[in-house]
């Protein structure tokens, strides 16, 4: 999916929710448990109830990868589900991956081209050569780990390098190496402080937002400081959608948690 795509999906819906696919055996409804593959149908019913009130799917590979190959079959499943019925929602493969360069394009293929997602998350902290193989692939895109929402972000986001934080530092060089069309980057809601700085340095670029929710961040402070003339943010959601019910109605409270935040988006766009 190109950018152009993108913020039409935001437009056309009045939506820029993201829902993380983050599937915990110890949450799923337990109705599910004697089914063939638990986490594809919780999965299923979610996409199924929420489509409509969201843009963007982010699913956590470390909830697939915990549960070995078949964790990975239910990945596999949950993407081609999302890629034959609902081609129109952009995908994030949440894998958090980094490293020098032939191993970051057997990643970049791994989730970009055999699985066939629209982007995946990266971390910058090895440099340009753990980055650019994940920008090679055409309509595919890179989500930079620029400031997360975490406690430990302060351990190193926030250090001075040239009289700047780190993270900024990281934003700018980051510029050199791909652009607003192939690059987003993530931003924890719980920093929404920061969203300015930000956007003095990165103001056309998509801006992925953990946090919003269960974490405490502020929907409405981060789009004072963060929405740009195309929307530029993709705002997740994961535990207060999924385990809105632990009962059979699963999906349809699923359903009314993303639609409240639909509401509150609509404002915004």
């Amino acid at each position: 999916m190109n950018r152009t795509e993108l913020i039409e999906q935001i437009r056309s819906k009045k939506s820029f929710l993201c829902v993380g696919l983050d599937p915990d055996m110890n949450k799923i409804p337990k109705h599910l448990s004697s089914t063939e593959d638990p986490i594809f149908e919780f999965n299923k019913a979610i996409i199924d109830a929420t489509h409509e009130h969201c843009v963007a799917y982010k699913p956590n590979t470390a909830f697939y990868e915990a549960y070995g190959i078949s964790g990975w079959k239910s990945l596999e499943k949950t993407i081609e589900y999302l890629n034959n019925n609902f081609p129109n929602h952009f995908t994030i493969a949440d894998a958090k991956r980094g490293d020098i360069g032939n191993t970051s394009a057997m990643y970049a293929k791994a989730f970009l081209d055999t699985l066939n997602f629209d982007s995946i998350t990266v971390a910058p902290y090895m440099g340009s050569d753990s980055v650019k193989p994940f920008l090679t692939i055409p309509n595919k895109w890179v989500i930079l780990l620029a400031l997360t929402s975490n406690e430990g972000a302060f351990d190193f986001q926030f250090l001075k390098s040239n009289e700047k934080p780190l993270f900024e530092s990281v934003l700018e060089k980051s510029k050199e190496w791909g652009n607003e069309n192939n690059m987003m980057y993530v931003v924890g809601a719980t920093k929404a402080e920061s969203l300015a700085d930000i956007r003095k340095i990165i103001p056309n670029s998509f801006l992925l937002v953990p946090g919003v929710g269960a974490q405490g961040g502020s929907l409405e402070e981060v789009c004072k400081y963060g929405l740009n003339k195309d929307c530029g943010l993709l705002i997740n959601s994961s535990r207060a959608i999924l385990y809105a019910s632990s009962g059979e109605d699963f999906a349809i409270k699923a359903k009314e948690e993303a639609m409240k935040v639909h509401s509150d988006m609509l404002k915004f766009v």
